[in-house]
């Protein structure tokens, strides 16, 4: 079966065809960053409006690209929540029209369940469960069982600041720039790196970026010579790193997981993935757990990972009517 993908959460207009939930046949993205950077962040009506214009072309190139047709297409699969409403708006009414058009089930996908879903378009055998999801991403941060297809366990989420937000606001303390993340990334390759503090937070799966932000800001505006931005900024990303794999090999050692699966747009950070490979806990057999990382094209937003979740659920027998609606806080688990 041949699902046609559509996601527009945020400033992504992304179009993608995949074939039986694993197969990516074309997957095509137009970037709104540069329009974004002169403002230091997402401005959600210019994100609206421009998606009005990528959006048509988009979806035209990821059908020339996989050579498929409208008639090839076995259902439309669509991004419906989180986000921002005026952005999914956008992706929503034009997957409802052409199921419309062209009598096709539409399967409306959780953006957040998409990410998972992106690890299910590497190659090799399918991730196994249960598997300990960590979601990380601009807007979420959360860690989640996945105990089977669409049903999921939220063990803990933010409190506050995302992760990805926090690299953002911090990269605009720092003078680096939008996004913040590859930013700081950047700049602190090689760095020697000062301690911040880690967030102490009830939930034992809980995140708290918001106190780390403002340990950054008290440097910067502090008495006296600021450190040099290179340590500064690889002094936050080792906190954040640290908090957030400190709190996944936990829920994976408590929860029994038998993988580890890494998703969302901070998941391209390589001392994120590094860190977790280095720290991965034993699984039953006594060897450490299996961690799957998505690619980089696909940690980001895309549709392909939400037209893979799409097959899925309509594999359990999952359908939308057109009278779905957006809902920009919805969550997981």
């Amino acid at each position: 079966m041949n699902i046609l993908g559509i996601e527009t959460s945020c400033d992504e207009t992304a179009a993608a065809v995949v074939e039986d939930g694993r197969r990516i046949l074309a997957s095509i993205v137009a970037s709104q960053v540069d329009l974004h950077a002169r403002y230091g962040g997402i401005v959600p009506e210019v994100a609206s409006r421009k998606h009005l214009e990528n959006i048509i072309p988009v979806v035209e190139a990821a059908l020339d690209a996989s050579h498929c047709t409208l008639s090839d297409l076995g259902a439309l699969a669509v991004t419906y929540g989180p986000g921002l409403a005026g952005s999914l708006l956008v992706g929503l009414n034009v997957a409802k029209a052409l199921a419309m058009v062209r009598s096709l089930p539409l399967v409306g996908v959780n953006h957040l369940e998409g990410h998972i879903y992106a690890n299910w378009l590497v190659e090799g055998d399918e991730p196994s469960l249960p598997a300990l999801c960590l979601v990380v991403s601009g807007g979420h941060t959360d860690l989640v069982i996945m105990e089977g297809h669409g049903r999921y366990r939220r063990l803990g989420h933010t409190l506050d600041d995302a992760a990805g937000e926090a690299f953002d606001k911090v990269a605009r303390l720092l003078g680096l720039g939008f996004p913040g993340g590859p930013a700081i990334e950047r700049v602190a390759r090689a760095a020697p790196a000062l301690r911040l503090p880690r967030a102490r937070v009830a939930g034992p799966y809980d995140f708290s970026f918001s106190g780390l932000k403002t340990a950054v800001l008290r440097l910067v505006q502090g008495e006296g010579d600021a450190p040099p931005v290179a340590e500064t900024a690889a002094a936050f990303q080792e906190a954040v790193v640290d908090a957030l794999v400190t709190k996944t090999v936990r829920a994976a050692q408590e929860n029994q997981a038998a993988e580890i699966l890494l998703a969302g747009g901070v998941a391209a950070n390589s001392r994120l993935r590094q860190s977790l490979a280095q720290r991965l806990p034993a699984g039953r057999q006594g060897s450490p757990l299996p961690l799957r990382v998505p690619p980089l094209s696909l940690c980001t937003d895309n549709a392909a990972m939400i037209a893979a979740c799409a097959y899925y659920r309509l594999r359990a027998g999952h359908q939308d009517g057109l009278d779905l609606d957006v809902q920009p806080g919805l969550r997981i688990g």
